[in-house]
């Protein structure tokens, strides 16, 4: 029989190991703890399982689950592993001591210490540091266990395993905040300098311990943090670069960029990718020599990359957010999670990248592949979800192998074994029973009769689907970002925007959105307004020469007509109203009445003026003047016109000006700032320049 897999979870009132494929039962010898059980953490090599109590740290040995050591250690919320499972190092929440010192809560431990006497807690401690963050808290070690790392301000130590207490090596990098160790057998390590002060950020790799220069180096803009991905061979590094806000407009969420790094200096390039829209995931393959890349605006892309940052095959567009790489690297597994459905879909590589299955694994958080290569564990996990809380196990076939619901679990993970241990088989001859378990739940899902799909409303049922409201997988339109957090304009905007019309004016040349309706897209912001302003004049020039306001050639001045932008029916309405009011008799006071005999002699024509019918009533007339008038200059200029030189001269001028103001500023006692100061200083050659321009005060 093959090896069994073995998992083990974490909830909220314990610990369960539980052996899996082929038996799926708990692991003999092994006694649940309960109670407030923080973390747990299997050993890289697979041979320890650890926990954490309130008192103490646990280590059993993860085939039988007999206890191995207990360490002395309260309040620990983080524990880890050396690659070989040799050294164990806890991290408990930063404290100070009865002077204000800082708590060494970052311990290192060895986990079996042959000379270790009963009752000595101490007696397997290495090494103690003062770690305050609990992001990265651990240390990083090389695959033999040879150095270990852990980065301080402006440095990354070194230090020889078996002797914590002294810096073996020291890697001085100005600004340096992240960096990591490469599993592969050359000892380099990548460190990460975010950008400062307008200088670009930075990734460089090193040798150990050879600090003198970097062997391979890429510097880029927006990199506020980045992940850094050896691959398992440690020849070649990918960077997944993030930064906090998308200065552009177009996410919530930052940009991404990703570049490629070998780590002997003889390649580094930025990875070209044919998709807009951020990056969702990237893995390597196990082989080392490819890897995989999700990214772009739903639905996503997928594309297989070799080390040359060639892409060699792009799957189906699909909304899919995860990729991961089966152990031995036959299978790769493209999923959605999060607020994606959580469909997985399954690939064989080895016959040209065949699909093999869709799983639907709803409400899964965790996800993944099982030492053998042959099943992936999916969960649903709390605080993210803390309803239907349970683990699932998925042949790689798409048939549920094994279900458990379990009440608030809060950790899940398989036990790594070495790929020695589970050589490559067939997985789909023979293939596996399913558990009981599995068959219990399959028995009691509702398979719906037909897909639900999209809602829509009453009015637009029963007719096709239009390309805006489809995914550009299923035929619709492909998402272009317009640079704004707002819904975009357009097909992604559903539909078209409205032009915004106002009734009785001239349609507008500019629409909702801002951009010219007749061919003006190519247009600066600035060049439109200029263009708007030129032609708001001509209208204007135009109306008021159809309004009489330009004089004529005989001198006579002819009345103004009304203006056109009111409508003949509301200047009718309102001369009736006003004409009205007037014939309508008084009935106010005669003291009001008398002070509105005078407002209409003040509003009626002027004195001297001869009414030819000899009444007092209101005659239209038109005014001849004495003499013709010279018609007026109406001619604008710009202010941005005239030659080169008239513009130098300006503003040369305006300089002048501001040196001027900057004098009397200072003779009022100000004080001024040095470039203020350098700006006054000016003054003699700029008066030499007007001069040699032939500009006289």
């Amino acid at each position: 029989m093959a090896n069994p897999t073995q998992l083990a979870y974490r909830t909220l009132k314990g610990i369960g190991v539980l052996d899996a494929a082929p038996i799926y039962e708990p692991l003999p010898g092994f006694s649940k703890p309960e109670g407030n059980l923080r973390c747990c953490v299997y050993s890289p090599c697979g041979r320890y399982f650890a926990w954490a109590s309130p008192d103490q740290v646990t280590v059993i040995d993860a085939s039988v689950g007999h206890v191995v050591t207990s360490l002395n250690a309260q309040n620990v919320y983080e524990i880890g592993f050396s690659p070989l499972g040799t050294f164990i190092i806890t991290w408990q929440r930063p404290a100070k001591d009865e002077n204000g010192d800082a708590v060494k809560n970052l311990k290192v431990w060895r986990v079996i210490e042959e000379n270790a006497q009963d009752g000595d807690d101490e007696h397997n401690i290495v090494g103690r540091f003062v770690q305050k963050s609990q992001t990265g808290w651990n240390l990083q070690y090389t695959y033999d266990e040879k150095y270990c790392a852990r980065v301080v301000t402006n440095e990354v130590q070194f230090y020889q395993s078996q002797d914590l207490g002294t810096v073996w090596n020291k890697l001085r990098v100005e600004g340096v905040s992240d960096f990591a160790v490469s599993p592969g057998e050359n000892h380099s390590i990548a460190v990460f300098v975010p950008e400062r002060k307008g200088q670009p950020a930075a990734v460089k790799v090193f040798n150990v311990p050879n600090f003198d220069a970097p062997v391979s180096q890429k510097n880029f803009f927006k990199g506020d943090k980045v992940q850094m991905k050896w691959n398992d061979q440690g020849t070649s590094l990918i960077v997944l670069a993030q930064t906090e806000v998308d200065k552009s407009g177009k996410s919530y969420y930052g940009e991404t960029t990703l570049y490629l790094l070998s780590a002997n200096g003889g390649f580094d390039s930025r990875i070209d990718l044919d998709k807009e829209g951020p990056i969702h995931d990237v893995t390597w393959s196990p082989n080392s020599k490819e890897f995989g890349v999700v990214y772009g605006y739903m639905p996503a892309k997928t594309t297989i990359f070799n080390t040359r940052a060639e892409p060699t095959h792009s799957f189906a567009l699909a909304p899919r957010n995860t990729i991961l790489f089966s152990p031995h690297g036959r299978f790769v597994l493209v999923a959605g999670f999060g607020n994606l459905a959580g469909q997985m879909d399954i690939y064989d590589l080895s016959k040209d990248y065949q699909k093999v299955c869709t799983i639907e694994a709803s409400n899964a958080s965790v996800c993944e592949w099982s030492p053998d290569g042959k099943h992936i564990l999916t969960a649903t996990t709390s605080p993210r979800l803390r309803v239907d809380n349970g683990v699932r196990i998925w042949h790689v076939g798409g048939g549920l192998m094994y279900n458990e619901e379990l009440q608030e679990l809060y950790h899940v993970t398989w036990r790594p074994q070495s790929a020695t241990m589970h050589p490559p088989e067939n997985p789909f001859h023979p293939m596996p029973t399913p558990h009981a378990s599995a068959l219990a739940y399959l028995g009691t899902v509702k398979t719906p009769s037909k897909p639900a799909g999209a809602y829509r409303p009453p009015g637009a049922r029963g007719t096709t689907t239009p390309l805006a409201f489809m995914r550009e997988d299923q035929g619709g339109a492909a998402y272009v970002s317009n640079g704004s957090l707002s819904l975009g304009s357009g097909v992604n905007g559903f539909g078209k925007p409205r032009r915004r019309e106002v009734p009785g004016a001239e349609a507008s040349s500019v629409d909702a959105a801002g951009t010219p309706a007749d061919g003006d897209e190519n247009l600066s912001k600035a060049a439109q307004k200029n263009k708007k302003k030129r032609e708001a004049k001509k209208a204007k020039d135009a109306s008021d020469r159809a309004a009489g306001l330009t004089p004529s050639g005989d001198g006579v001045q002819p009345i103004a007509a009304p203006s056109p932008s009111r409508s003949p029916e509301r200047r009718d309405r309102r001369d009736h109203e006003r004409n009205r009011s007037r014939n309508d008799s008084d009935l106010r006071p005669r003291s009001q009445q008398g002070r509105r005999g005078q407002s209409q002699r003040r509003d009626g024509p002027p004195r001297g003026f001869n009414n030819p019918n000899g009444t007092n009533g209101t005659h239209i007339a038109t005014y001849h003047h004495p003499s013709p008038t010279v018609a007026p200059d109406l001619t604008i200029t710009s202010p941005g016109g005239g030659s080169p030189q008239e513009k130098k001269i300006r503003a040369l001028t305006k300089k002048l000006r501001a040196i001027d103001d900057l004098k009397m500023r200072r003779a009022g006692g100000e004080v001024l700032e040095g470039t203020q100061i350098k700006k006054m200083e000016t003054e003699d050659s700029v008066r030499r320049e007007l001069e040699g321009l032939g500009y006289v005060e």
